[in-house]
Formats: C-alpha cells, sequence, structure tokens
C-alpha cells in the first residue's frame, strides 16, 4: 500500500486518481475529508509538522509518497521565511519518515525542487548529481530535508528517493502558467516575442505522475536523485505559441526588448518574475532513462491540449451570482 501526503494539491490529488485507476491500493493523510479522498482510507491531521505523532497510519503502508509542502511564494510576508519552510519542509518530512521507518514501511519518495540545483541554467542543463547551489528559503529547506533523509536512510535502511521537478502544469495549473493561458485565451497581444533565446524545461501532470509511480517500486531508484521533465524544452514565445496552437488560436507575440522588462521589474517589485521569463533553466533527464528506463510517456503538445481544454471548460460555465 502507498500512503499519500498531500493528496489534495496540485501534484497529489492527480496522483491519488492515477493510483487508484491503475487499482494500487492507496492511503492518505489530509487535514479534511474531501469527496475525492472517501475512496481510500484517510487519516486526518491538524497539520504535518515536526512534532505531529501519527499512531496507526502506517499499517500496511510499504512506501510513502510526501507531497506535501510549504510550498514557494514570491512575497513571502512571514516572519522568518527560512525558518517557516524549514518547519514543513525540513523537519516536518525528517519526523514523518523518522515514524515511517520506525512502523517498518520500506520506500520514502520525496518531492523535491528543482530549486534545490538553482534558479537558472547557462551553457549546460542541470544534472542530479550536480552540486546542490539553493538561493531562496523554500530552496535551501528542501535541500536540508533531503540531506537529513539520506543521513536517516543510513541508520534504518529506509529507501529513500528523491524527486525534483521544474515548472508542474497541467489541467488545474495555476499562477503565471494559467495567466499566460488567459490571455492567449482572450486573444490579447503578449509583449514577449523578444524571448525566443531562453530554454526552459517544464513537466506536465501526467508525465510527472507517471514518474513518480515508476519510483515507488524500481528497485534501481533506491537512494537516487532524480530530475523529471518533459522530452523537450521551450524558450517563452514557443511555450506560448504552443499554447496557442493547443487552444487552436492565433497568438500576437510583441518582442518588446528585456531591458523594458528589468525596469519594469524593479519598479514593481518583479525582479523574480522578469528573470523567469528570459532565463533558461534546462534539466537532463537521461539518468531516468539510463537508470530505470524511464522516458516521458505523453507529449507536451498532449498535456498541454488537456490543461487548456480544463482552463476553456472552467472558465465557459456561466457564473451563479445573481441566480435564484
Amino acid at each position: 500500500m502507498i500512503l499519500l501526503t498531500g493528496a489534495t494539491g496540485f501534484l497529489g490529488s492527480h496522483l491519488m486518481r492515477e493510483l487508484h485507476e491503475r487499482q494500487i491500493p492507496l492511503s492518505t493523510i489530509a487535514r479534511r475529508v474531501t469527496d475525492d479522498l472517501k475512496q481510500h482510507p484517510c487519516f486526518l491531521v491538524d497539520a504535518i509538522s515536526s512534532s505531529t505523532q501519527y499512531l496507526n497510519v502506517f499499517s500496511g503502508v510499504e512506501c510513502v509518497v510526501h507531497c506535501a509542502a510549504r510550498v514557494h511564494m514570491m512575497n513571502d510576508d512571514s516572519e522568518s521565511p527560512l525558518e517557516a519552510f524549514r518547519e514543513t519542509n525540513t523537519r516536518a518530512t525528517l519526523n514523518l519518515a523518522q515514524q515511517a521507518a520506525d512502523a517498518g514501511v520500506k520506500r520514502f519518495v520525496f518531492i523535491s525542487s528543482i530549486k534545490v540545483n538553482g534558479e537558472e541554467t547557462f551553457d549546460k542543463p542541470y544534472t542530479a548529481d550536480d552540486a546542490p547551489n539553493p538561493s531562496d528559503p523554500y530552496g535551501v529547506s528542501k535541500y536540508e530535508a533531503e540531506e537529513e533523509l539520506l543521513k536517516l536512510a543510513k541508520i534504518t535502511g529506509l529507501e529513500i528517493v528523491i524527486i525534483r521537478p521544474p515548472l508542474v502544469y497541467g489541467p488545474g495549473v495555476k499562477a503565471n502558467f494559467k495567466s499566460l493561458i488567459k490571455l492567449v485565451s482572450k486573444g490579447l497581444p503578449i509583449p514577449l516575442g523578444a524571448v525566443k533565446n531562453n530554454s526552459r524545461s517544464v513537466v506536465g501532470l501526467d508525465n510527472l505522475v507517471d514518474f513518480v509511480i515508476t519510483c515507488t517500486t524500481h528497485p534501481k531508484a533506491v537512494s537516487q536523485k532524480f530530475l523529471v521533465s518533459d522530452s523537450k524544452s521551450l524558450s517563452t514565445s514557443e511555450l506560448i505559441k504552443a499554447i496557442a496552437s493547443s487552444m487552436s488560436k492565433k497568438v500576437i507575440l510583441i518582442p518588446i526588448p528585456q531591458w523594458m522588462f528589468n525596469i519594469a521589474g524593479v519598479l514593481l517589485s518583479k525582479k523574480d518574475v522578469v528573470q523567469r521569463l528570459f532565463s533558461s533553466l534546462e534539466v537532463d533527464i537521461s539518468k531516468n532513462k539510463d537508470l530505470l528506463g524511464w522516458e516521458p510517456p505523453y507529449s507536451t503538445e498532449e498535456i498541454l491540449k488537456k490543461t487548456t481544454n480544463y482552463y476553456l471548460s472552467k472558465s465557459s460555465r456561466p457564473s451563479k451570482e445573481g441566480s435564484c
């Protein structure tokens, strides 16, 4: 049986549905029971913290897939962001893994982040075995969790598998990716025509879910770190064109030079957003094929089509406001 945390989140909810489809026994940890969670045993906890006691949660569990996390935020207003991230992403993760090991769980799959590697690539893609270079509290907390888990593995024998995804997209995606879809769907001119020389790796939900499930059982995944992405990288303008193509829309890309965005980023305190639009962040996933025999089963075009179809179906629903 697999025990899944973060089952109501973006990745966790899709992973739960795929495990159900494949008839893989499943239980979850959650703060509240949703309709989807009612299909499987669900253990309620107030929070996944460094002091949470899980009692009989691990009965019959062979593998924990830990998706729950304090996610990266562009404008974190907490008093001590690093400490807040460490509590949830580092100490709470280690507490969960320690209790899993004590209960005899065989494997622990940890969903980390490409931010452990760094923020951007230059002349070559990141590999899973590159020296870590996290630069923000979120990335630091994920890296520290990885290190503590590997130490725990040496002491207890718990099999640790670490997965670092880049930007994840799919049905229900939010934030900047959703904003791009919205702009394209409205046919509005987009001032990113000049962003065609960068290269960014992304991973569709269907590909990420398939890889996570592979890592729950594959014997060669033990004690390994993996990067995961779709089979090809795209420039920002190529991604926008691909989104437009998935909706059979024409897109107008205006080539505004980067220096204008740099100024706007400083004035609007959005330097991080500008950096992501113009920089490269590529990952090398050859290790996944060489070691596990895994390649992305779905193309970027296939997953984009599902993503935009989902967005269009939701946006076309009539508003309930004013109805009787």
